[in-house]
């Protein structure tokens, strides 16, 4: 009897406590490796420039591989990916959108190399250490086809974003494909930069994706996820000192580290991301696939168009 009766009020305790304001049926999971281009998302969680309660949780993997592995298995509900990995999760079937652009990098990403090779071309035949399965794999490609290499020339060395400096410091690679906060820490070793994304502008660019159902149900907290990234912006123009002084502790570098690193990363503001989105964003991401594919990193051509959608965006 009591087990009949409990069982016609559940639905009404359900329902009463999904009534209940600032409550979420679960956390709303965006991943990140460790990059200074998604430390605002970190300084707006600090500064509170979302609601406490909204039930956000940002989730820091030690690679864009493991990122890429969680949101592709449901793990995530939105990720900071960048748009070569997009295409790649595009290609194995997952619906997902892009919502904003975070930053473009011109000279984050490089290759560094040990101190005696002074070009990429002293590199021929020697160990390139990349995380082959992000965007690493396409750095490389596009310096190698730049500077006239081939592949073949090179040996590749598997090696995710947090095993760099360890292989690196203890001869295991002659280079790596990486970014801060292992390129300051390898150049203050003596490394020599060779390639820099200054060499392809426009070409690496980070940003929010979504999967597609998630953008459909929860609009309103991605909305104040959005507005909270483009505040945390705000606030590292207004006060970079204090900015920089968060992000340093967290990426363990020093505050003047973390304002140099920016000098190789562009971020869009909210006016400047519906430009991207209503011109350029279409263009890269076709370069992009087609780049992927003569280099055998995509298997075939895919419509890009669907892909972005800027609903989130203030003022749209």
């Amino acid at each position: 009897m009591l087990e009949r009766a409990f069982s016609r009020l559940l639905p009404l305790i359900v329902s009463a406590v999904l009534c209940v304001p600032g409550w979420a049926a679960q956390p709303l999971r965006i991943g990140t490796n460790v990059w200074p281009g998604y430390e605002p998302l970190y300084l707006a969680a600090e500064r509170e420039h979302w609601k406490e309660d909204l039930g956000v949780r940002l989730v820091e993997y030690p690679s864009a591989t493991e990122v890429l592995r969680s949101f592709r298995n449901r793990a995530l509900e939105a990720a900071a990916l960048t748009l070569d990995e997009v295409l790649t999760l595009r290609e194995g079937g997952l619906p997902l959108k892009v919502v904003a652009v975070l930053d473009v990098s011109a000279g984050g990403d490089v290759i560094l190399a040990k101190p005696r090779f002074e070009n990429l071309q002293q590199l021929v035949g020697h160990r390139i250490g990349v995380e082959s399965s992000a965007l690493g794999a396409y750095v490389l490609t596009r310096a190698l086809e730049i500077n006239d290499l081939q592949l073949e020339q090179i040996q590749v060395v598997h090696l995710d974003i947090s095993a760099q400096e360890r292989a690196f410091v203890n001869d295991k690679v002659d280079a790596v494909v990486t970014f801060d906060p292992t390129k300051t820490l390898l150049l203050n070793r003596g490394a020599r930069e060779v390639f820099s994304s200054r060499e392809i502008p426009g070409e690496v660019v980070d940003v929010l994706v979504v999967h597609a159902d998630v953008l459909h149900g929860e609009r309103g907290r991605l909305e104040q996820v959005v507005a909270g990234w483009f505040r945390a912006l705000d606030h590292m123009q207004q006060e970079p000192q204090a900015a920089a002084e968060f992000t340093a502790r967290r990426l363990q570098l020093s505050p003047s580290e973390v304002l140099a690193s920016y000098q190789g990363l562009e971020f869009p503001g909210a006016a400047a991301n519906m430009r991207l989105f209503a011109t350029e964003l279409p263009q890269t991401l076709q370069r992009l696939q087609e780049t992927l594919i003569d280099n055998g990193l995509l298997h075939r051509p895919q419509p890009t168009d669907a892909l972005l959608d800027p609903q989130l965006l203030p003022g749209t």
